[in-house]
């Protein structure tokens, strides 16, 4: 499957709301219909964006499925934001920026999951590597179910060299980690934070882990030694929006 294709009708939608350039053109399975597919052929219209009607098998030819829901947006590609962008970000909410920095994950359902929470826990953008790490790809952009679309995302090809800019900005930095030393649940998230999440099976290299002001972990009570990484994420990111939601 190409990776600059989105489909699904949540993802389609979204990307044509946000109003990007990079959608080239949305293509609809003959014979699907309804209020949602309807909605996306009237604001395609209203975006100047092209609408093609095409046999479902074309479109399974695309997405190499069959549960695209008969609608797919060809992409120019995905846009990044840059590392300045994230700063200007920190500096412009003082006292409440939260910031992702994602170690290592190389699995794009993974990153979309990840940045689907970040979206809806308020988080202010999220850092990745820019080699040997998944990047915005139709399968996190359909995983993120058009959160992709509103939070930015920035490649560095240096983790812990952009942590230690982060940490002359004030932001506190967090890694998460089973070897942790703290409970992530007793940690005061009210000020500016980083949250360092590693690599599915790897966790934080060494080298990020020496740059993190803190290691939390999550407590488990089971058999199992760790967690997802887009589930243990998603566990830190409610507690940080909980706690900034008492304030």
């Amino acid at each position: 499957m190409s990776d600059q294709i989105i489909y699904g009708i949540n993802p389609v939608l979204e990307a044509l709301k946000a109003d990007r350039s990079w959608l080239n053109k949305i293509i609809i399975a003959e014979g699907r219909h309804g209020p949602p597919l309807k909605s996306i052929q009237q604001l395609a219209r209203e975006k100047g964006v092209p609408v093609q009607v095409r046999v479902k098998e074309v479109l399974r030819k695309l997405t190499g499925r069959e549960n695209h829901q008969g609608v797919v947006g060809l992409l120019a590609g995905f846009p990044y934001s840059t590392f300045e962008d994230l700063l200007r970000v920190s500096r412009s909410k003082p006292g409440r920026v939260c910031i992702l920095v994602l170690d290592g994950i190389e699995d794009p359902q993974n990153l979309g999951a990840i940045i689907r929470t970040a979206e809806a826990t308020g988080a202010h953008g999220i850092i990745i590597r820019s080699r040997r790490e998944v990047g915005l790809t139709a399968g996190a952009a359909r995983s993120s179910a058009g959160a992709i679309e509103y939070i930015p995302v920035a490649r560095v090809t240096n983790i812990a060299q952009a942590i230690e800019e982060l940490k002359t900005h004030n932001v506190w930095v967090v890694g998460i980690d089973m070897a942790g030393t703290s409970d992530y649940r007793k940690v005061d998230f009210k000020s500016p934070t980083a949250l360092v999440i590693g690599g599915e099976g790897k966790g934080l290299s060494e080298l990020v882990r020496k740059r993190c002001d803190q290691i939390v972990f999550i407590p488990m009570k089971g058999k199992i030694s760790s967690l997802n990484a887009s589930v243990a994420a998603a566990l830190v990111m409610y507690e940080v929006f909980t706690q900034r939601s008492k304030l």
